[in-house]
């Protein structure tokens, strides 16, 4: 018995002396593999998964057992075999006993079917008649994927699977169950294809070295996209909220919940909301929500925020939420996700496929998607309607400042070369520029495996000024905006203590920021405070590809990381 297996968190339940088996609160995986051992079998691994396929033959075995002559079918050995499973996976059975056949199952992780040579197109029907699947002579080709990029070169036509449905290939024909605990077989469903809107050239490198590389020059054609069809007439129409702002506009309070870049992401978009809202917000790392059990009302309106839609502890903190009774909204680059399924309502930010592990455009463009939400749940209010219109009118020009930034990409490379050979950077940042310290530093400790640290100014005297020499890179952001004489105090300070600096500053203000010719300069380009965060971080991402481009590493696949997480 094969099995391709992607899981996140996996109970299994526990066998008892009888043969048959009981739930148990615990995780008992071991207990289970301990119970197999004594049955005869070996294990290769200390992996969780290895435990499965194991399982499944010991139910085909007691199943043959039992019946004696009568057969079981692979249905019966799969279904019961999610019968004792717990938590979240995606699963594809293949085994040399059902020669022809396949099935594949899953339980909150994606799992995506893709369907070449549709025979009826208009229609889009997907059911278990076999004639729906094949064609005179020839036979459909089916692709599983957990990440809709891997088919859009061998097919726009896919499914997304839903939690607990199986789906059963046999002889090039496909039937798709739906399983029940409370039944002893699973019934036939019917299922709509839906279309992918993505070209194959989104997957392919074109004329860059690497995905990364690509993705950060993407970024103005991505925000175009995100913005596309959403600003008109001094307005923001966000369909996905729409039915929702009212109920917005009365909660309690905002939280943001995320994790890693999206948890910066909304950092940054912090500040605006609460601006534009009236309403306090709140920022929550979704694995210490969970592990405090952090207090949640009905009031609330809870805004989760993952690239893929399919981040472990940002999906837990979703199902915690949802117990509370807050309402949810999803702010996610994958159509069909985990994610954008589960929420009440959501905003999709359509920055395109994104292959690199590192996320560089949907940073960016996860920003301007919290930016204009804040616009819009901020429509109502008067004392702030001068200021929300004039971010709508500079919305529409910032992909051309993020190509203007995109020109430092020579300057970045020199300035990268000038580190290769250090082992800690620091970036201090404030108010909107917080976030992007962090997500600069994140970026470095990914990708070129260096340790970097993103710190808000206002506590460096609080013991990050003990780090401080002329060894130590320190990069300070700087730019025109509510804090820019904190900073230049702050600069002033550092330089004071001998620290190596490096400041990220607007157009023209070089000399005003920077103490001698010893201070390195980067500037950018001034836009909205709101939106500085965007422009500011490219800078650092293009930094942090050519740090790790000149030190060797694997760019698009850093070491123990995964473009999804799916564990905890």
């Amino acid at each position: 018995m094969l099995i391709l297996v992607s899981s996140r968190w996996l109970h299994l339940t526990m066998m008892s002396g009888n043969g048959h088996y009981h739930k148990n609160k615990q995780p008992c995986l071991m207990v289970l593999k301990e119970t197999l051992i004594r049955h005869g079998f070996t294990f290769e691994s200390e992996t969780d998964t290895e435990v499965i396929p194991k399982f499944a033959k010991f139910v085909f075995d007691k199943a043959h057992d039992e019946e004696g002559e009568q057969t079981v079918t692979f249905a019966q050995v799969v279904t019961e075999v999610m019968r004792q499973l717990e938590g979240a996976y995606s699963l594809i059975f293949k085994s040399p006993r059902y020669p022809n056949e396949l099935i594949a199952c899953k339980r909150g992780s994606t799992l995506i079917l893709g369907v070449k040579e549709l025979t009826d197109a208009n229609s889009g029907t997907f059911s278990h008649d076999d004639k729906t699947f094949t064609t005179i002579g020839k036979p459909k080709e089916f692709f599983f994927s957990s990440d809709l990029c891997a088919i859009v070169e061998h097919t726009k036509n896919y499914l997304a699977i839903e939690d607990d449905e199986v789906v059963h290939i046999k002889d090039g024909c496909v039937s798709i169950l739906k399983f029940d605990y409370g039944k002893e077989k699973p019934a036939s469903v019917q299922r709509a294809l839906s279309v992918l809107e993505m070209e194959v050239e989104q997957i392919k490198k074109g004329n860059y070295d690497h995905f990364m590389q690509k993705e950060i020059h993407e970024q103005p054609h991505s925000l175009t996209t995100t913005m596309r069809g959403r600003l008109r007439a001094n307005d923001v129409v966000l369909g996905g909220l729409k039915d929702h702002l009212k109920t917005i506009r009365h909660s309690r309070r905002i939280i943001f919940i995320g994790c890693g870049t999206s948890y910066n992401a909304a950092l940054a978009a912090r500040p605006f909301m609460e601006e534009l809202s009236g309403i306090p917000v709140t920022l929550e790392l979704a694995s210490d929500l969970l592990d405090r059990q952090g207090v949640m009302y009905r009031e609330d309106t809870a805004v989760f925020v993952s690239q893929s839609g399919e981040t472990a502890d940002t999906l837990l903190a979703l199902e915690y939420a949802l117990e509370h009774g807050a309402l949810c909204v999803g702010i996610t680059n994958t159509v069909g996700s985990t994610l954008a399924r589960k929420t009440h309502c959501g905003v999709h930010i359509n920055a395109g496929c994104e292959i690199g592990v590192a996320s560089t455009k949907a940073y960016t463009s996860q920003i301007v998607v919290m930016v204009m939400m804040a616009l819009a749940i901020g429509a109502d209010k008067i004392s702030t309607q001068s200021k929300r219109e004039a971010i709508i009118n500079s919305l529409p020009d910032l992909p051309n400042k993020v190509s203007e930034v995109l020109k430092l990409d020579n300057e970045m490379k020199d300035l990268a070369e000038s580190l290769i050979e250090v082992q800690s950077l620091l970036v201090f940042g404030r108010g909107y520029n917080y976030a992007t310290a962090l997500e600069g530093a994140l970026k470095v400790k990914e990708v070129a495996l260096t340790h970097s640290e993103g710190m808000l100014a206002g506590e460096m005297k609080h013991g990050p000024l003990a780090l401080v020499d002329e060894t130590l890179p320190i990069i300070v952001i700087a730019t025109r905006d509510a804090c820019f004489s904190k900073q230049q105090s702050v600069i002033q300070q550092l330089h004071a203590r001998k620290g190596r600096l490096i400041v990220m500053c607007s157009n023209g203000d070089a000399s005003s920021v920077c103490p001698s010719e010893s201070c390195r300069v980067i500037e950018v380009p001034q836009v909205a405070d709101c939106l500085q965060p965007v422009i500011n971080i490219v800078p650092l991402q293009l930094l942090a590809y050519h740090l790790t481009v000149l030190r060797g590493y694997d760019v698009d696949q850093p070491r123990n990381l995964a473009k999804s997480v799916t564990t905890q």
